[in-house]
């Protein structure tokens, strides 16, 4: 999150909104590892802990950016490579072609801004700086986290350059709203973001999650908010969100050699808050998977005959006869969002999946040609 206000229409799709307040009882949701060696039953020792913090920070912290912008954002960032480029959140660079790249050692420069993805909200800045301020980080595989994994987050919190906190992986494969609004006035669905109760604050954005090997396994982008400090900033309250490493490691490249990035694109809208009632309305035979709630007329999913809901039910805005996604490529899912997570570290448009769907009471393959986010 970097700390300037909160612009314009960007609240609605609280990506770029670090200062945002929250209201009412819905919290704000503000942009901003290896495995644990311990055997279960054995007593932690909180020596060899220490001394594995100690030497991570030692290890990482050279690879650590603080980003400034010319509107007074403050923002975090890393070394992605040897040729200067630095990786951070579209949100934290947002409207910037220049910003101010501060390196741990105090070496300072401007870069400038060569690629932004407003679906993942990843950007890349080019800096020209000396060889031994480039110090690369080493992406893991976060495909491989487990819920419960110790994690560290280092970044620029509140303007405190260097600052580690440590938390673990709570959750994985979530979604949030991204950047790119879609034609129909809505936003595209951010995905497979991990989430972390390790001290996420404005500042820390774009600023690396790493897991105890030392190995960026995230991006920290936002956190879900119900307190603010006393600027009317958010803090942290122990839900914040991280961009996948496997999405910096598709998405990052074609910034640094397009300038942008393609998503595979199904055109399809789903729900996954299905309560029994929401279940029973929709006569599902199935408590998990996807279910259709809209298609978009004329793409990819359309084109192959995926249904949406279009029966008027008991519940209010709660249509009923559309598919339930329960399978991609003969991969089980349980929620819209591990079929979004699969799509984008997976897929590209062009590419062909093959969607398996409970129509009633038959299931049915139906292959897919993705097309591309419009």
């Amino acid at each position: 999150m970097k700390t300037k206000q909160p612009s314009i229409a960007l609240v609605v799709i609280a990506i770029a909104m670090i200062a945002c307040q929250a209201t009412g009882n819905t919290p704000a949701i503000i942009p901003t590892i290896g495995s644990s060696q311990a055997i279960p039953g054995e007593p932690i020792n909180l020596g060899e802990q220490q001394d594995t913090l100690v030497a991570l920070y030692q290890r990482v912290s050279a690879s650590i950016v603080a980003i400034q912008t010319s509107s007074g954002g403050l923002g975090s960032g890393f070394v992605f490579d040897q040729n200067g480029h630095i990786v951070t959140n579209f949100h934290v660079v947002e409207g910037e072609k220049q910003v101010e790249v501060d390196f741990m050692s105090g070496y300072k420069t401007y870069g400038n801004v060569i690629g932004t993805d407003l679906d993942s909200d990843l950007a890349v800045v080019k800096v020209d700086a000396p060889a031994e301020e480039l110090n690369p980080v080493t992406l893991g595989n976060s495909d491989e986290l487990k819920v419960g994994q110790t994690v560290v987050a280092i970044g620029n919190p509140f303007g405190l350059n260097g600052t580690m906190t440590m938390g673990i992986i709570s959750a994985l494969g979530r979604t949030s709203n991204s950047a790119h609004a879609t034609s129909g006035g809505g936003v595209f669905t951010a995905g497979d973001l991990i989430q972390t109760d390790a001290a996420i604050n404005p500042g820390n954005s774009g600023g690396p999650l790493f897991n105890l090997n030392g190995e960026v396994i995230g991006v920290n982008r936002e956190i879900l908010s119900f307190s603010t400090t006393n600027s009317g900033q958010a803090a942290n309250s122990g839900i914040g969100l991280a961009i996948s490493s496997n999405i910096v490691k598709r998405v990052v490249p074609v910034l640094i050699s397009n300038g942008k990035y393609d998503y595979p694109y199904l055109g399809i809208s789903s729900r996954d808050d299905m309560s029994l009632d929401i279940i029973n309305a929709l006569g599902l035979t199935s408590f998990t998977g996807a279910y259709v709630t809209d298609v978009v007329n004329g793409g990819p999913a359309d084109k192959a005959g995926i249904k949406a809901g279009d029966k008027t039910t008991s519940i209010p805005g709660v249509k009923s006869g559309g598919d339930l996604i329960i399978a991609i490529d003969g991969r089980a899912i349980r929620r819209f969002d591990e079929l979004l997570a699969y799509l984008i570290t997976n897929k590209a448009p062009g590419d062909t999946v093959v969607l398996t769907v409970l129509r009633g009471d038959e299931k049915v393959d139906i292959s897919i040609e993705l097309g591309r986010r419009p």
